[in-house]
Order: structure tokens, then sequence, then C-alpha cells
């Protein structure tokens, strides 16, 4: 619904179902909220990223599921969004749930949000558990400030890019990585960032082997080398202080590098990694040199 100056407002229409988006127990049944436990018994529709995990969770709940359920997750997201957006004109209410935490936080459902949002249908959220605040709050990294980062990339190269990008963020970062390489992520991040850099890593948080891990980059990449299992939440200390930037300094060492041998893209991530700056801006800044 569109308020004054085309600002758009949710609210209730009989006439209209509503989005719910509901955030799902990261570990134990017994965190899931009393509104959810009412939705799962009452909703007409649920989008659920994994069905059989959804029935196991309501039956631990006691809940009796009578509404429609449908899988949603990502490799049928794009072809589910259409008849879900239906649903919802036609008046019925929809509950998206994810296997854990809240839709649309690095799981399904950024989709169907904007597709509700464009269909002007309105878009409700049931709140609760989230790895994100949990690990920052447990973490002892200071949380006045915070970013959330998601997953790294998977590849090296935009891992190590994205990383040397995030060498001077002042505020604590937040990451989801998986068990397999999370070894190999921390020791980019000590490359990046500097072996010394506090972190910590939340494994299992909420399950029954739930471990909080607190030491530098540089260790925790020492620890996990040896093998990881479970569900991952890092949390990242920022900058300690604003990166001095030789902006002058940085150009110089980028034409060393060429001449040497190395291609420009290689010796300005070089680069930026080693004094923190943004790739980015020293690009900008070796391609103005150039032109100067």
């Amino acid at each position: 619904m569109l308020g004054p100056s085309g600002i758009s407002v949710d609210r209730m229409d009989a006439s209209r179902g509503t989005l719910i988006l509901a955030a799902a127990p990261i570990g134990r049944p017994a965190d899931a909220s009393g509104g959810l436990v009412a939705a799962l018994g009452q909703a007409t529709v649920i989008a659920a990223e994994d069905t059989r995990k959804l029935r196991r969770l309501a039956a631990a709940l006691g809940v009796r599921l009578t509404g429609r359920v449908v899988s949603y997750y990502e490799d049928v997201e794009t072809a589910r969004v259409p008849g879900l957006i239906e649903e919802l004109a036609s008046g019925n209410d929809v509950l998206l749930i994810t296997d854990a935490g809240l839709p649309g936080i690095s799981d399904p459902g950024y989709r169907l949000v904007t597709a509700a949002v464009e269909a002007g249908l309105p878009v409700s959220v049931l709140p609760g558990p989230s790895a994100v605040t949990a690990a920052l709050a447990v973490s002892g990294l200071p949380t006045d400030r915070f970013c959330f980062e998601g997953f790294p990339p998977r590849r090296a190269g935009e891992r190590g890019r994205r990383f040397a990008d995030l060498a001077a963020e002042r505020r604590t970062m937040v990451f989801f990585e998986s068990p397999r390489r999370l070894a190999e992520t921390l020791a980019e991040l000590a490359a990046a960032f500097g072996a010394g850099r506090p972190a910590v890593v939340c494994r299992e948080l909420t399950k029954t082997h739930e471990e909080i891990i607190r030491a530098t980059l540089g260790d925790l990449a020492q620890w996990a080398a040896a093998g990881v299992l479970g569900e991952i939440t890092l949390v990242v200390a920022g900058a300690a202080e604003a990166v001095a930037i030789d902006l002058a300094g940085a150009i110089a060492e980028v034409a060393a590098a060429e001449q040497a041998g190395s291609s420009r893209s290689d010796a300005i991530a070089a680069t930026a990694s080693r004094l923190g700056l943004r790739r980015r801006d020293l690009y900008e800044a070796v391609i103005h040199a150039k032109r100067a």
C-alpha cells in the first residue's frame, strides 16, 4: 500500500494474504517462540526450506500442521515465487521458514520478499533465534557497531579480494563459513588482517556440542587445520585503529611490482592486502596517477 509521497506502508488487509517470515531455532526446538508455534498450526500455506526438518520441528513442538506445505529451497526458489504470490493475492497467508534462523539471511527468502513488496502485498516477521546476533553476543568483541558479511566467496581469488577490502573495517565482522573451508578462510584472514587480530569461532551454537573458541586469527587457523565439524559462525574484531594510508607509497609499490613482472591486478591486490587498503581505492589511485 502506498502512503503519502509514494511511501510504501504494509498494513493487514483481510482481502490480501500476508507473507510471514518466521525465525526457526538454530539448535534447540525449545527456543522457538510462542508466535512461531501458533503460526505453524494456523498457516494456510507453509513454504519450508526442508519439509522434513519442518515436520520434525513441528513434532518436537507438539504442533499439528494443517496447512499445505511446499518446499522452498535455493534451487526451486525462483520457480516457487509466482505461485506463492498468487496465494497471497488470493487472500491466503504464507508462512516462510528456513532450516534455522531468519529467512533471507544467507537463506532463501529475499526473492519472495522482494516480489511481495513489488506486488503491494504485506510482509510481516516473527523474530527469533539468529546465529549472527547469538555469536556476536557471546564473542566478547565490541558489539556497538558490527557488520554481517555472510559466506565469503568460495573461490580463493575472490575471497582474497573481499578480505583485502575489509582489512581496514573498524566494525566487528560476522561471517558464516563451511567447516570444510574454515581453515583456509582463517589463514587468508590472518594474511589480510594480520595474524594477531582477535577472532572467535562459534561452532554448533545452542546445540549439544557447542564450542566457543577465542584466539587470534593465526592461532585459529592452526587449530582449524586439524579439521572442524558442525555449523560455523565466525566473529572477527575490526581494525584497532584507522590504517595510515600513504597512497603515493602504495602507488610506487604497485609500479615496482608491475616492473618486476606482476600483473597490475595482482600487484594492486597484494599491495592493498599488505597495507590494509580497499582494493578499489588503490586501483582508482593507480589509474589517476597513470593519467597524470
